[in-house]
């Protein structure tokens, strides 16, 4: 049977176990504001009988208090870091692909590339009618630079766009390796306080915060399992492995352990397009292992941003290795059959003069290459090795050679390529036309090239009658494919002399004799210069739309999955929230049951002083 005093032990864990409710709710109320911070309440369990040995067998001995904790649904949390990845992906696509709208906007304010068309094609019809007035000629002149400078404007908006990017991805690879740092720094100090038994609730808390925060960055993934004593398994260590993968199950941290990535900056001869900046990013582990920047899994703002960077609309070099050989010189060559329609027409090639290529899933840097008309083959001559083992041989036939990724998004370059397309398209056939056999100038000489391009040395890119005169186009040959929306320009020839742009085929007839012009203007409308499907008015309109459908399916993707995180983030907090009405409610039930435990003190304070000083116990 329990002691006199018995009874005022029970009301006194009852005072414990009440004081520590009181606190926590006060703790509650005051973290309220507090971000990521989550309820907690008293977990307490009736404290172990004591044996009477009398019939009514064992008497309760009070309440015993096992500890503080969190309340937290980790299911929620999972399904909001599983959306939040969604959230910053198309985040970043709206915001870019918004900027990119902006650029192509042609209304009464801004003048874009309809506009400036159509004021090209007025200027032309004004010059057939009077073809040999040298002001007229001159005006023409004017508006095709207008139309030149255009291009030059968008493709360095293109390129600013990517630069913007390039930059933000560096950004998003430090806060990644931020996070992981103090990830791993709470782990240990959580292991250390739970080691002795306690909660380290505040603790967890910052750290599911910091996931919250990652996951919006990258795709991310939370396992926490109990560490045993492989001694002793049946012991409560207390220790928790807390491991946390990214993109697709790559170990950022494990335990106190974390890696951290790095930017690596990509030279001149690196570049995967042949508008590129030079010095855009890949992403490594901080040991040089891959970390797979394009897989499918990436998720998150990175994957937003590298798919705008990167987005090729999957339109990539690829083929099939079909010989590996050595010239008189000794120099590495592999010969790539293709069959995409995009890889055999230059006009729409994006591949730099040199770069890298990786044939059967390895890397090789090549320093120039060559395209055979009539193979449908590429051939790219592979820099030496220091160790000459190290190149591809024979036994690479048949298998698969790319230069970049597919990377199925229309990101800046993409819609650089479709730039460089029309530039290209459009400059050869005017030239074409202004060139022909018979065609005639002012001064009685033929026609020579109105379109043209700076070449790096800053000199004007000459152009080949045809690109196909010669069956096989090297890397460095002087024809269209060198021509892109960022060197666009008018002959400084014409621009110095409008009288050397041909209007006419018969030199003998008039000055105003302009069947040459009539055949310009009909180069709006032509489809035969094969504009992806559409004439050179309608390309870049074409264009605008791609860029206003996916600018709108960014924003909806992003809206929808903004209110479905609020709505996951208003389940969990539900849950693990601090309702202050509930802890009010609290604070009352708290308060009674404190009072109670102290009336069964002073009753039983009163039973002893009765039993002590009138018994003579």
């Amino acid at each position: 049977m329990g002691s006199q005093f018995y009874g005022l032990n029970i009301a006194y864990t009852g005072l414990l176990a009440s004081n520590a409710s009181l606190n926590t709710t006060a703790n509650n109320i005051s973290n309220v504001e507090t971000e990521g911070y989550s309820r907690q309440q008293v977990t307490q369990t009736a404290a172990d009988s004591l044996r009477t040995y009398a019939t009514y067998g064992c008497m309760g001995s009070g309440v015993d208090v096992k500890g503080v904790n969190r309340v937290r649904d980790e299911f929620y949390d999972t399904k909001y870091w599983n959306n939040q990845k969604n959230v910053g992906e198309f985040d970043k696509k709206a915001y870019y692909m918004e900027q990119l709208q902006d650029y192509l906007l042609d209304n009464s304010s801004i003048k874009g590339f309809t506009t400036i068309f159509d004021e090209l094609t007025n200027a032309l019809e004004e010059l057939d009618k009077s073809a040999g007035d040298e002001t007229k000629r001159s005006q023409f002149a004017g508006y095709a630079q207008n139309l030149a400078t255009y291009f030059n404007e968008m493709s360095s908006n293109l390129s600013k766009i990517q630069e913007d990017i390039n930059s933000e991805i560096k950004i998003k690879v430090d806060e990644i390796n931020s996070y992981a740092e103090e990830i791993a720094s709470l782990n240990k100090q959580i292991n250390v306080i739970e080691l002795t038994g306690a909660q380290a609730n505040e603790l967890r808390d910052q750290r599911t915060l910091l996931v919250d925060k990652l996951s919006q960055v990258v795709d991310v993934q939370v396992t926490e399992t109990a560490i045993i004593d492989t001694n002793n398994p049946d012991r409560v260590t207390g220790a928790s492995r807390y491991r946390v993968t990214i993109a697709g199950g790559q170990t950022l941290v494990d335990i106190n352990e974390y890696n951290t990535l790095k930017c690596v900056a990509l030279n001149g001869d690196e570049k995967a397009y042949q508008s590129d900046l030079v010095g855009l990013y890949t992403i490594k582990w901080s040991n040089d292992a891959d970390f797979g920047m394009y897989n499918a899994s990436m998720g998150g703002e990175l994957a937003g941003l590298i798919q705008m960077r990167d987005g090729n609309n999957g339109e990539f070099f690829n083929g099939t290795v079909t010989k590996v050989a050595k010239d008189t010189a000794g120099n590495t060559k592999v010969s790539i059959a293709v069959s995409d329609d995009y890889l055999l027409d230059l006009k729409q090639s994006t591949l730099p003069n040199s770069g890298i290529i990786s044939v059967s899933n390895t890397l090789y840097k090549y320093s120039d290459w060559s395209f055979n008309l009539d193979t449908k083959e590429y051939t790219f001559n592979l820099l030496a090795a220091e160790n000459e083992s190290e190149l591809p041989n024979g036994n690479r036939v048949g298998k698969q050679a790319t230069t970049n990724q597919a990377v199925n998004y229309q990101g800046v370059p993409y819609y650089q390529a479709l730039l460089n397309e029309w530039v290209r398209s459009y400059a050869k056939g005017v030239n074409d036309v202004l060139t022909s056999d018979g065609t005639s100038d002012n001064y009685g000489n033929k026609g020579s090239n109105l379109f043209t391009g700076m070449r790096g040395d800053a000199t004007e890119l000459g152009f080949r009658r045809e690109d196909n005169i010669d069956r096989v186009i090297t890397s460095s040959d002087d024809c269209y494919r060198m021509l892109t929306a960022s060197n666009f320009k008018v002959s400084s020839m014409i621009m110095e002399d409008p009288n050397k742009l041909a209007t006419r085929t018969d030199s003998a007839a008039g000055h105003d004799k302009a069947n040459i012009v009539k055949k310009l203007i009909d180069l709006k409308d032509d489809r035969s210069l094969n504009f992806r499907g559409t004439s050179a008015g309608a390309f870049l309109e074409k264009v605008l739309s791609d860029v206003a459908l996916n600018t709108e399916r960014a924003k909806t993707f992003r809206d929808n999955s903004e209110t479905l995180s609020g709505v996951i983030d208003n389940q969990r907090t539900s849950i693990s929230g601090v309702d202050q009405d509930e802890e009010a409610v609290n604070l009352v039930k708290f308060q009674n049951a404190y009072n109670l435990a102290s009336k069964v003190i002073q009753v039983l304070t009163e039973v002893y002083d009765r039993l002590i000083l009138e018994t003579g116990v």
